[in-house]
Order: C-alpha cells, then structure tokens, then sequence
C-alpha cells in the first residue's frame, strides 16, 4: 500500500511557477514509478510526466520545454517544477505510483493516486 499527499498547488499569474510536491509513503517505494497527471473542468485527465526509480523522466510533448519531472528516493518525495505557465494549464494535478516501469503510464494502469492539488493561473 502507498499513499500520496500533494502539496504546493494555488493560484498564480500567468508566465509564472509553481512546483508540486508529492510525498509518498508506504512499503517499497523503490519499486513504483511516478507520476504527475493533470484534469481541467469537463475533460479527462491526462498524462503530464513520469520517472522512473532512476530517474528516467518522460513527458507530454507539449509540456516539456516548461515542466520538470524529479524525484528524491531518500525522501520518497516526487515533484514537478512547473514554469511559464499559462491558463490552459489550470487543473487539477494529481500524483500516481505504478508498479514496475514508468513507461508506458497512463491513468488506466496507475496503482495509487493522491487526492489532488488545485493550480489555478490567472489571466
């Protein structure tokens, strides 16, 4: 069993930053990759980053050149660095751990999800 807490999320303007955090806890945190995922008002959620236990990172094509994925395995604590953000990018932002490797994750295979940080970027 693990759980995910989410912190760090609130309101910004745009071109601004934010990073996340996502603190794990649990048994045999080495042995899941995590996740970010992220839903807007009336869409579904989708895919925004992952690393693996190495710290192998992928990305939504479109958000990589603003958003970094990074993980601490001493702290068992994940976070995603989140820079020039825009309005399209308020949502939801929700943590996952998947067992084995961080690819392919999709919001159909995560094991554990956290309840959820709200990142709204005002206009």
């Amino acid at each position: 069993q693990v759980q995910l807490v989410e912190s760090g999320g609130g309101l910004v303007q745009i071109g601004g930053s934010l990073r996340l955090s996502c603190a794990a806890s649990g048994h045999s945190f080495s042995n899941y990759a995590m996740g970010w995922f992220r839903q807007a008002p009336g869409k579904e959620r989708e895919f925004v980053a992952a690393i693996s236990w190495s710290s192998a990172r992928y990305y939504a094509n479109s958000l990589k050149a603003r958003f970094t994925v990074s993980r601490d395995n001493r702290d068992n604590t994940v976070y995603l660095q989140m820079n020039s953000l825009e309005p399209e990018d308020t949502a939801v932002y929700y943590c996952a751990a998947k067992w084995g490797t961080a690819q392919p994750m999709a919001a159909g295979n995560c094991d554990y999800w956290g309840q959820g940080t709200q990142v709204t970027v005002s206009s």
